[in-house]
């Protein structure tokens, strides 16, 4: 296991991932940032909802560096160029969509936070770029890859949520919708790209069914993740679950309150309904 992710095997076809809820926050980070304004950067406490997963069988993949670090739900050309001290010598990033988060200073590595505050007070160099992304983003996606490989070759299908949270209002440089209030669960498949659309709305209809508001491919539709791994033509359906953290944690402390309790037993459905899903059949 990499220093930099937990895993937990599966017996299942279903695969869990969190990629923004680490805390581990490396010694080369040096960022001049204050550490509770990057911490709301992390997608917080997802871990822990989610924590009686593999007890049922689910694979478990979950990133212990932080988000803010560097985005394992990006991909390596998501380069922002603005914060290196000399030209990146890979492929970079052209599409308007992808750069539009760069731009935002949500690239590979976050430029800024949420709110706009600058990470760094200096610019960092293309050999600790690369550093992070072979000890953090490699491993995370050679785990999702395989839990998502040895699911489908089990069972033939795979089922891969990919789990999230949001704050209740977008921030001005966190998306595109600044000022958005969010839903209280975003379920996104990239417009029926990375998941059979009947899974999905299997997933809004459950959700929708406990009582919640519930949005679909807006204004999160899924990014580098469920793109990579999700293929529905071949049965390997993705999907990025997002949750409203109001829901279980107070944002400005970010101590869990009252509302995890029940918010975990409604996942624990929500996972009972996927083991009980072939998707072949919908």
């Amino acid at each position: 296991m990499s220093a930099a992710l937990l895993t937990a095997a599966g017996t299942t076809p279903l695969v869990l991932d969190s990629p923004h809820s680490g805390t581990v926050y490396p010694a080369d980070f040096d960022h001049a940032c204050d550490p509770l304004v990057l911490r709301r950067a992390e997608d917080t406490h997802v871990e822990k909802l989610y924590a009686f997963a593999p007890a049922l069988g689910v694979a478990w993949v979950e990133a212990l560096f932080p988000r803010s670090y560097l985005d394992a739900n990006r991909d390596v050309t998501e380069i922002d160029q603005a914060l290196l001290d000399a030209p990146w010598p890979g492929p970079v990033a052209t599409d308007a969509r992808v750069l539009s988060k760069v731009r935002l200073g949500k690239g590979l590595i976050w430029r800024t936070t949420d709110e706009g505050t600058p990470l760094y007070a200096r610019r960092l160099t293309v050999a600790e770029v690369q550093a992070r992304i072979a000890r953090c983003w490699q491993p995370y996606h050679a785990a999702v890859k395989a839990a998502i490989d040895a699911a489908h070759a089990r069972h033939g299908y795979s089922l891969h949520l990919n789990c999230h949270s949001m704050p209740a209002v977008a921030s001005r440089f966190a998306t595109d919708f600044p000022g958005l209030a969010h839903a209280d669960f975003v379920v996104g498949d990239r417009d029926g790209s990375t998941a059979s659309v009947a899974l999905s709305a299997r997933i809004v209809d459950h959700l929708r069914g406990l009582g919640y508001d519930v949005a679909y491919n807006h204004p999160y539709k899924g990014v580098e993740l469920v793109r990579r791994y999700g293929d529905p033509a071949r049965q390997r359906h993705s999907v990025q679950l997002e949750i409203n953290r109001r829901l279980y944690m107070d944002e400005a402390t970010l101590a869990l309150h009252a509302g995890a309790e029940p918010l975990k037993a409604h996942l624990r459905s929500l996972v009972a309904l996927l083991l009980a899903t072939d998707p072949r059949s919908l």
